[in-house]
C-alpha cells in the first residue's frame, strides 16, 4: 500500500479487494473471514438450517423443484456448505443450484456442486442470501466542520491518520440529507449510496424469488452520531487502518437499501423475529426429557443455547434483515 491520503472508499477498496488486500491475499487472511470475526454462520450450523427452511418455503411459493441459492460475500461456503447439509435431511428438499459469490479465490475441497463466481449469476430463481456483505462495501465517510458543514474525511493508508477534505456535494449531498444529515460539528456518517446500488443489482439479479440482506444496522432517526467505521483482526476489534492489514466496516443503513429497490415487496425485521418464523427460538427443553431422553435433553440444550446466541438482544438477535419478494405476492400484514 501506498502512503497516500485517500477518501475511505477508494482507501477502503484497494485494502480490502485489491491483488494483496484483506480479502483477497492468503498471506494476510488465510483462515478467511472466519479468522477475524464471528458471523452468525459460524456460531451455529441453527443458522444454516433456518436457511435452509427459507429456501424450500422459497420453492414451495414458486411451485418448483429446483431453485438457485445465491449467497453473496460467501467467504469460504461456510454458509452453501451447511444449507446443503441440512437439505440433505430434508425428503422435501428441492433440487438446488448452489452459487458462492465472493473475490476471493475457491477454497480447496469445496463441494463440487457449487459454482464460484464474482458476480451474482443474472437471470436466477429462488434465494438470493447476503449475510454481512454489504458493511464490508466500501463507502465515503463524512464529518461536520466547525461551521456544520459535511466534508469528505481523507484517510492516510498507512496509520489510518484522518484530515478534512473539501465539502460534500451532488448525489453524496442529497443522500446525507435524505438518510443521515448532519449538523453539529464532529457528526460523522458512512455515505451509503454504494451500498444502496450494490443491493438492488444483487436484488435485480433474480428473475423470482427472495432477496435477504443481514447485517448490522441503523435507521434513519437513530443514526450513530460518530458513525460506525471500525477494524477487525484476529477476533478483536482495532482501529480502522486501509493498509490490507485488517478488516474495514460500517453498519449498513438498510432503510436506504430498502428504498433503492423497486418492484418488490419489502420487509425490514431484525434477526429476532426472522429466525423465530424459521424455527430459531431458543427456549430450554423441559427438564423431564432429562429423565426420559438424557442424550437428547443434552442434545436439546446445546440447541437451545445456540438458539439464544443467534437471538441475543444486545448481539446477533439485533441484526438487521431486509427481505425483498421479487416476482411473488406481498405477504400479508
Amino acid at each position: 500500500m501506498t502512503d497516500e491520503w485517500r477518501g475511505w472508499r477508494e482507501a477502503a477498496q484497494a485494502a480490502l479487494y485489491g491483488d494483496e488486500g484483506f480479502y483477497r491475499s492468503p498471506v494476510r487472511s488465510p483462515a478467511g473471514p472466519a479468522g477475524h470475526f464471528r458471523t452468525s454462520v459460524h456460531a451455529s450450523p441453527l443458522f444454516a438450517t433456518a436457511v435452509a427452511r427459507l429456501l424450500t418455503g422459497i420453492a414451495r411459493e414458486l411451485n418448483t423443484g429446483t431453485v438457485a441459492l445465491v449467497d453473496v460475500g460467501a467467504g469460504r461456503g461456510e454458509l452453501l456448505t451447511g444449507v446443503l447439509a441440512a437439505l440433505a435431511a430434508r425428503p422435501e428438499a428441492p433440487d438446488v443450484t448452489p452459487y458462492a459469490v465472493e473475490v476471493a479465490a475457491r477454497p480447496p475441497g469445496l463441494d463440487p456442486r457449487i459454482e464460484w463466481c464474482a458476480e451474482p449469476p443474472a437471470g436466477v430463481t429462488g434465494l438470493l442470501f447476503a449475510n454481512e456483505w454489504l458493511d464490508n462495501v466500501p463507502v465515503e465517510v463524512a464529518e461536520a466542520d466547525a461551521e456544520g458543514v459535511p466534508r469528505y474525511v481523507r484517510v492516510r493508508t498507512s496509520d489510518g491518520a484522518e484530515r478534512l477534505g473539501a465539502p460534500v456535494t451532488g448525489a453524496d449531498a442529497a443522500w446525507l440529507e435524505r438518510w443521515w444529515p448532519l449538523s453539529a460539528p464532529g457528526e460523522r456518517a458512512e455515505i451509503g449510496r454504494p451500498r444502496d446500488a450494490a443491493w438492488a443489482r444483487a436484488v435485480g439479479s433474480l428473475t423470482a424469488g427472495l432477496a435477504v440482506a443481514v447485517d448490522y444496522t441503523h435507521v434513519r432517526g437513530a443514526r450513530p452520531p460518530f458513525g460506525t467505521l471500525t477494524g477487525f483482526r484476529g477476533g478483536r476489534e482495532v482501529r480502522p487502518v486501509p493498509d490490507g492489514s485488517c478488516d474495514l466496516t460500517a453498519h449498513v443503513a438498510l432503510d436506504a437499501c430498502a428504498a433503492a429497490v423497486a418492484e418488490a415487496s419489502t420487509e425490514l425485521t431484525d434477526q429476532r423475529a426472522a429466525l423465530r418464523r424459521l424455527g430459531v427460538g431458543g427456549d430450554r427443553p423441559p427438564l423431564g426429557l432429562a429423565g426420559t431422553d438424557p442424550a437428547g435433553y443434552v442434545r436439546a440444550l446445546a440447541a437451545a443455547g445456540e438458539a439464544a446466541e443467534l437471538t441475543a438482544r444486545g448481539g446477533l438477535g439485533d441484526f438487521g434483515w431486509l427481505l425483498h419478494r421479487v416476482g411473488l405476492p406481498a405477504l400479508p400484514p
